[in-house]
C-alpha cells in the first residue's frame, strides 16, 4: 500500500479506542453528501476515517466537525486515498464507501452480523437514486454473483487480514481498482453480497446518457481483463464519460 497521509486531522491520541469496524470515506468536494453519510456511520465503537483528496468547498473540515477522523493526502486519485485511510484505520475489519452512497439505517448492524457467520468479504447491493426504469434495471443487476455486476458504489468490507494479503488496493487502477481487489481477493475468500441495498448517486447518468455509460463501463471492463495497461484504461475511460467531478472517476 502506497498510500501516504501528508497531513492530519482528529486522528486518536495515545490511548486509542477499541473499534470494532473502521470505516473508510474518499472524498473529494462532498460537502453536500457527506452530513447524510456521516450520520449514519458515526457510532460508539465505530472508527470513521474522511480521506480529502484536495477538497475546496470545505469537505474535509466538515467531516472533523461531525466527528470523522479527517486525512488529507492532496492527491485527488481513489485507491491512494483508499490505502491512506486503511493504513491509518485501527479495527480488525474495514468497510469501504464513497461520500455520496447512503447506506442503511442498520448497515453496521448488518456488516457485524454477516461477519458473525464467517462472512468476511463482501458488499451491498445497491440502488439508484433515481426513478429511470433503465436504472432500476442496473439496481436489479447488483444482486447477481457476476463480476461485471460489482462496482466500488456497493461499498466493500473487507477482514484487515486479507486486506493487508492482498496488498490493499492497486494505486496503478485508477478506475477499475475495486473489481481488481475484489478479484484478486476472491482467490482467498468467498465473496458475500448482502441482500440490503445501499443508495448510490445517478449524477454519471445525468452527466452522460444510460447508453453512453453502460457501453464505457462494458469495454473498459472487457479491457481490463484482456490485460490492457491500468493507464490506458484511465486514458479511455475519461475520453468516454464526462464526468462531474474531475479527477475522481466513478467506476
Amino acid at each position: 500500500m502506497q498510500g501516504t497521509i501528508i497531513r492530519a486531522k482528529g486522528m486518536p491520541s495515545e490511548k486509542t479506542e477499541q473499534f470494532v469496524l473502521s470505516v473508510i470515506v474518499p472524498v473529494l468536494n462532498e460537502v453536500e453528501s457527506l452530513p447524510a453519510l456521516l450520520g449514519r456511520v458515526i457510532k460508539p465503537g465505530i472508527e470513521v476515517i474522511v480521506v480529502d483528496g484536495g477538497s475546496t468547498d470545505g469537505s474535509g473540515a466538515l467531516a472533523q466537525s461531525l466527528g470523522a477522523k479527517v486525512l488529507y493526502t492532496g492527491i485527488p486519485c481513489r485507491p491512494i486515498q483508499l490505502n491512506t485511510g486503511a493504513s491509518a484505520a485501527t479495527a480488525p475489519l474495514y468497510w469501504f464507501v464513497h461520500a455520496d452512497t447512503l447506506p442503511p439505517q442498520d448497515a453496521i448492524s448488518k456488516i457485524l452480523n454477516a461477519t458473525d457467520l464467517n462472512k468476511n468479504f463482501g458488499c451491498f447491493r445497491f440502488k439508484f437514486q433515481s426513478t429511470s426504469r433503465q436504472l432500476s434495471l442496473n439496481s436489479y443487476c447488483t444482486r447477481m454473483p457476476f463480476m461485471i455486476c460489482r462496482g466500488g458504489d456497493q461499498s466493500l468490507f473487507i477482514t484487515k487480514s486479507l486486506f493487508e494479503k492482498l496488498g490493499g488496493y492497486s494505486e496503478k487502477h485508477v478506475v477499475m481498482e475495486d473489481y481488481d481487489i475484489i478479484r484478486r481477493g476472491r482467490k482467498y475468500e468467498t465473496f458475500h453480497i448482502l441482500p440490503f441495498d445501499v443508495e448510490v448517486s445517478a449524477r454519471k447518468y445525468n452527466s452522460n446518457s444510460y447508453v453512453r455509460v453502460n457501453l464505457a463501463n462494458f469495454l473498459v471492463f472487457t479491457l481490463y481483463y484482456m490485460g490492457v495497461s491500468p493507464r490506458r484504461l484511465k486514458s479511455i475511460y475519461s475520453k468516454l464519460i464526462r464526468h462531474p467531478k474531475f479527477g475522481m472517476p466513478d467506476k
